[in-house]
């Protein structure tokens, strides 16, 4: 499979790069992180001891808990159809670990979640910056999932999953949903509560017999086959780009 990575834009290299950025940006860990990290004292740029607001000039060493850091220059966002029992972990201590299935040579992590009973598009990435934006809070971003249950579905089942459903000490957001089939539905969140459309299902007495994930946002699973993966388009990562752009300002707008 020919691979074709995009270079990151960098007009602030010039200027340097705060360190939690760097630190980010490398798959280290969060901005947020990464500035415990410096408080503690356990970031140095070229052997002194770095301060929050530190940048890093092209060409620095930055060591972290004694071990080198480079920051990957070669963004990488992928699009993966994870297989049922894979888990979305970097840990690999879990023999089942998207990292060692999909075996790609940069370090790259999962752009949110997907349980491990259920199969679909994932997206994975090197790029920290993504990562926060996308998983960011009120950011309401769609997703959209193909579900087969072990019964017929009913329109006061449908109803009832649209219009919200109480679990995990919450009330789900309304969402959109339709019928498919005799026992099977699509439904389109903006949230991500853990097993959501499973619990929510079995508020109502259904189970879930199958659940895939076709879309998040603009990128669509498309034609990928279980477990491969594709680059993402220039155009989805135009629009993903324009999309994360609008969506951290309403957030910041909220948050104000």
């Amino acid at each position: 499979m020919a691979m074709v990575n995009k270079k990151f834009e960098t007009p602030e290299l010039d200027a340097g790069i705060r360190i939690n950025k760097y630190l980010s940006d490398s798959g280290i860990c969060s901005r947020r992180e990464a500035d415990r990290l410096v408080e503690a004292g356990k970031v140095l740029v070229d052997g002194v001891r770095a301060e929050n607001g530190t940048k890093v000039q092209p060409g620095q060493k930055v060591v972290v808990n004694g071990k080198d850091i480079s920051r990957d220059e070669e963004q990488v966002l992928i699009a993966f159809y994870k297989p049922v029992g894979i888990v979305c972990t970097t840990d690999r201590r879990e023999k089942d670990n998207v990292i060692d299935y999909i075996k790609y040579p940069k370090r790259i992590y999962p752009i949110g979640r997907l349980d491990k009973d259920s199969e679909g598009l994932l997206l994975l990435t090197n790029d920290g910056d993504i990562v926060n934006k996308i998983l960011r809070a009120g950011n309401n971003h769609e997703k959209e999932y193909e579900v087969t249950v072990n019964k017929p579905i009913t329109p006061e089942f449908l109803k009832g999953m649209a219009g919200g459903v109480p679990i995990l000490d919450t009330v789900t957001k309304r969402c959109k949903i339709e019928p498919t089939g005799k026992c099977s539905f699509k439904i389109i969140l903006t949230q991500g509560l853990n097993r959501q459309i499973r619990r929510m299902c079995e508020y109502f007495d259904y189970r879930v017999v199958s659940l895939k994930r076709v879309r998040i946002m603009h990128i669509n699973l498309g034609h990928l086959k279980v477990g491969g993966y594709r680059n993402l388009t220039a155009a989805e990562r135009d629009q993903l780009k324009t999309i994360l752009a609008k969506s951290t300002k309403l957030a910041a707008k909220d948050a104000k």
